[in-house]
């Protein structure tokens, strides 16, 4: 969830260059419409670096074919991540961007069909038959603070009798705020009457070895954003991790259920899926699917329900998503949360491994814009894909990658990465130990957030990559 920027036409026309004045909808000097979007890449969900196949797991999973007879350009990282083709070629890395400089892919492929005009911002919607976009009212820029997560008081066990039974008595909660007066049943201290925290102002969780941290931020009022987080093992023995990010769609009804929907959905197909022997690329897409229909799934409500708020868009969120499994590293995406693939060895190059679906990253993308004019627009996070009843055109980018030395995977909300936008960045704030405790590394990229201003909810979910064995990972 991101703050709703308000459209603004550039400050020349994207077509001739004509000078414009606020408000323009239409080019005086071309005609050229202003509130185009154009045309989002295609995505390739075969995609994979690396030498095809799944490492020495055992584990008979076929290597994706291409969705088209033309071969599919690499992915526009901000460094090329290290590994081998599918003869056993050693690939070449690209040497990596400036520091500072934004990630943003380029178009590879065919073009895609025109997207709808009225590009809605981040957060925000529109209906693709008329273009108009529905926003809430605006935010304040702050809100009331609540009190620290609270730690509900150990049971008390009193032992009755000379028989030693022991009888458990659960006592009262206590306010986290003044310390002394007892909590009510509407989460309201009868002392002070300070609000109690809820449930997912902040969450955490451990499953094996990948971990996550949710925060609601300083600014907004709940936590829009959700997480799931597993491991299973494969078939042949081997582990496999995963983890699933969700954005709450802010203008939208009920974007924190439509997070925390989408989140369950995915992650409970994805351990099915994978436990059954599926390819963790054709997983991770039929995953997104079925995400997408837990969400549709809250907008089928009767026609009273909506009586109060006629003009309010479907619950709608993003999804972002990575499995690590025999020596593969897939992820798969639908918005604008991405995922960062950090090795190590600091010495060897981060890369960004999805591309948002951004209208900054369609503007670069179709050479109408440069990227820091683009990322410099307000409407430069207005989001061109999400899960919901009113999306578009639910297209799931996934993509698979074979590293060849261990690393960890960051996946997370732009609550976190509009503090640390490249690679490089992203780098820099990940603790050295973040393979070895990824929970305590989450905690600290949270905190990176809230440090710098907490603007936004925050949630990030660390997968370590294991060293591939000896010969697997390069020629």
């Amino acid at each position: 969830m991101s703050q709703m920027p308000q459209q603004a036409a550039p400050a020349k026309c994207p077509s001739c260059a004509e000078p414009l004045e606020s408000g323009d909808l239409f080019c005086g000097a071309c005609g050229y419409d202003l509130s185009a979007v154009p045309a989002a890449p295609p995505d390739h969900p075969t995609l994979t670096m690396g030498a095809a196949g799944v490492g020495p797991s055992g584990v008979n999973w076929p290597p994706p074919e291409p969705e088209s007879s033309e071969t599919p350009a690499a992915p526009h990282l901000p460094t090329d991540l290290p590994g081998t083709d599918s003869g056993g070629t050693a690939l070449p890395a690209s040497p990596p961007p400036p520091h500072g400089s934004p990630a943003v892919p380029p178009p590879h492929g065919s073009p895609a069909a025109p997207a709808p005009q009225g590009t809605p911002p981040h957060g925000s919607p529109v209906s693709p038959a008329s273009g108009v976009r529905f926003d809430r009212p605006p935010e304040p820029d702050e809100y009331p603070l609540q009190a620290p997560d609270p730690r509900v008081a150990a049971s008390a066990a009193e032992t009755a009798g000379a028989g030693g039974s022991a009888e458990t008595t659960e006592l009262p909660k206590v306010c986290v705020a003044c310390r002394a007066g007892r909590v009510d049943d509407d989460g309201y201290c009868e002392n002070c009457g300070h609000a109690q925290p809820r449930e997912r102002d902040h969450m955490e969780q451990e499953a094996g070895p990948v971990a996550a941290v949710s925060d609601r931020g300083l600014r907004h009022h709940r936590n829009e954003d959700a997480f799931a987080v597993g491991h299973t093992t494969l078939p042949d023995g081997t582990p496999a991790t995963l983890a699933v990010v969700c954005d709450g769609v802010s203008s939208a009804t009920r974007p924190d259920e439509a997070s925390m929907a989408a989140s369950r959905a995915a992650v409970e197909a994805l351990l099915a899926a994978l436990e059954q022997g599926t390819h963790p690329q054709q997983a991770l897409h039929d995953a997104i699917v079925t995400a997408s229909q837990a969400v549709n799934a809250l907008a089928e409500e009767p026609p009273s329900a909506r009586e109060h708020t006629p003009h309010q868009n479907a619950p709608a969120c993003t999804i972002v998503a990575s499995i690590v499994a025999s020596g593969l590293l897939v992820v798969g995406w639908v918005g604008d949360s991405r995922v960062y693939w950090v090795p190590v060895d600091r010495a060897a190059p981060p890369a960004r491994l999805t591309e948002d679906d951004s209208w900054a990253a369609q503007m670069v993308a179709a050479g109408l814009m440069s990227e820091a004019e683009a990322y410099a627009d307000e409407r430069a996070h207005a989001i061109t894909g999400w899960l919901g009843a009113d999306a578009y055109e639910l297209e799931p980018h996934t993509a698979s990658f074979k590293p060849d030395r261990s690393g960890v995977v960051v996946v997370c909300t732009d609550g976190l990465w509009n503090y640390a936008e490249t690679a490089e960045e992203m780098a820099e704030i990940v603790p050295a130990d973040a393979d070895a405790r990824p929970l305590h590394a989450a905690r600290v990229l949270v905190g990176h957030a809230l440090d710098g201003g907490g603007h936004d909810n925050v949630t990030v979910a660390l997968l370590p990559f294991p060293e591939p064995p000896q010969g697997a990972g390069s020629a």
